[in-house]
């Protein structure tokens, strides 16, 4: 198995800047002296957030969204104070970057469910894939993991027994077909679908880039699938009444119908 580096493709991936505003000292956070900050990707995290905002502000909670393009930038501005929250993430990588960087993260509630698909421009399934071919996923830990789990179970390559979302390359057992796993930054691979016969992407960033799950996967997970995403806060903050005011805003039936109307079951609400 060969991993190739994402620079030969694409260059390095962009994140948005957080600047930390100056805002009224000891004003109560959710307030229009200051709004509450929460980070989301661009793309439905953020789509639905807007919907939030909007629900939120009738309870009198002002929430600023604060957009990015990247999976890291999020937790670091989050633990950093530049952010009150954020919504992007499932459990299994906050879990990953409270470990590998000691962010005193914790999980709040959940939100969506953004199965992961498999797309190619030129195959209508796995088995259709050439020997040799190169194929991307995500070079995070986690959905790094997910993808090659997805990609088995519908017989790219077999991996060791018991692999789960924290395997690696070095986990396949057996390639038949000697396929070459190519590790990109999740939000670059919609651009380079061109270049590889296949590739892994995280709805959110599928979605954005004319993709849809359910039409054009050749291989999704299932709508129960494990990786639930979450809101997220700092330790500390759990049991603040803007937390309470942004998970009522968040888990409603008023969210569910906005999910199933705008994505047609390619996102599923996790609450």
């Amino acid at each position: 198995m060969t991993s190739f580096n994402r620079r030969t493709l694409l260059g390095a991936g962009l994140a948005l800047p957080v600047a930390s505003a100056a805002f009224a000292q000891g004003a109560e956070i959710g307030t229009a002296a200051r709004p509450l900050k929460i980070g989301a990707t661009a793309g439905p995290h953020s789509q639905v957030m807007e919907k939030v905002q909007e629900i939120a502000a009738r309870d009198g909670l002002v929430i600023r969204i604060v957009p990015f393009t990247d999976y890291i930038t999020p937790n670091a501005a989050l633990a950093d104070g530049d952010l009150d929250a954020n919504s992007y993430q499932h459990q299994p990588f906050l879990d990953q970057a409270v470990r590998d960087r000691k962010l005193p993260l914790v999980a709040v509630g959940k939100t969506l469910v953004f199965p992961m698909g498999v797309y190619s421009r030129r195959h209508k399934k796995i088995a259709d894939v050439p020997n040799g071919s190169r194929i991307a996923i995500p070079n995070d830990p986690t959905n790094g993991g997910r993808a090659l789990v997805l990609l088995a179970a519908n017989g790219a390559f077999k991996l060791r027994e018991g692999a789960d979302f924290r395997a690696t390359v070095a986990d396949v057992t057996e390639n038949p077909k000697r396929l070459r796993i190519l590790e990109l930054e999740a939000a670059q691979i919609p651009r380079a679908l061109e270049e590889v016969e296949a590739a892994a992407i995280n709805t959110n960033f599928a979605i954005p880039a004319g993709l849809n799950p359910v039409r054009d996967a050749i291989a999704l997970e299932s709508a129960d699938s494990p990786y639930a995403n979450l809101i997220a806060v700092k330790q500390g903050n759990e049991g603040t009444p803007w937390v309470k005011k942004l998970l009522a805003a968040y888990q409603n039936d008023e969210i569910k119908d906005f999910v199933k109307t705008t994505f047609q079951g390619s996102v599923v609400p996790a609450f």
